[in-house]
């Protein structure tokens, strides 16, 4: 089921669970259902995992074309607070955001697809954290927005100063930031 969030194109997707006295069961992607709900095809070429304690922070990250990314991404331990920034210039909701809190309790998934920054903060004593994308990493078209940007404004949900990469911590302010058209 995808629930909708103030920027149309960033889905978060609550799978269906299969419970019972054994455990539970679910599925994570399903290439028939993610057509349904994005309305195209999305190929995934790779997945990542990522592993960090209480207050990391990662992000606003994004790669420009030809590499740009879609990612879908879900927490297997732990709890984050998930973002994503369109940063399509032609856009309606250009510079705004959206957030969801992701867990392994919730199972929730989120859909970031190409066209946004994409960031999240670890609300969990540690978090494990997947994701699939739809290009390759590729270093020369990464790209970093200030996690903290005021013209954005993301409400992260901080208690006290984040733990960021220094890549993080100098990221470009949206406004001077290569971008989407």
């Amino acid at each position: 089921m995808a629930i909708p969030t103030a920027i149309a194109e960033v889905l978060v997707i609550e799978p269906k669970v299969f419970s019972d006295g054994r455990g539970a069961f679910f599925e994570s992607w399903n290439r028939r259902a993610m057509r349904e709900l994005v309305g195209r095809d999305v190929e995934f070429v790779q997945d990542n995992h990522s592993v960090s304690t209480r207050g990391v922070l990662r992000g606003l990250h994004y790669q420009l074309p030809p590499h740009a990314q879609g990612k879908l991404v879900r927490v297997v331990a732990g709890e984050v607070y998930d973002v994503a920034v369109d940063i399509r210039r032609s856009s309606p909701t250009f510079g705004r955001w959206v957030g969801e809190r992701l867990s392994a309790r919730n199972r929730r998934m989120m859909w970031v697809p190409e066209g946004f920054a994409h960031g999240f903060l670890v609300l969990s004593d540690s978090a494990e954290f997947l994701y699939k994308t739809t290009d390759y990493y590729v270093p020369s078209s990464e790209r970093t927005v200030l996690w903290n940007d005021p013209a954005v404004g993301v409400a992260w949900p901080l208690e006290g100063a984040p733990v960021l990469k220094p890549k993080d911590a100098a990221g470009i302010a949206l406004a001077s930031a290569q971008t989407f058209p």
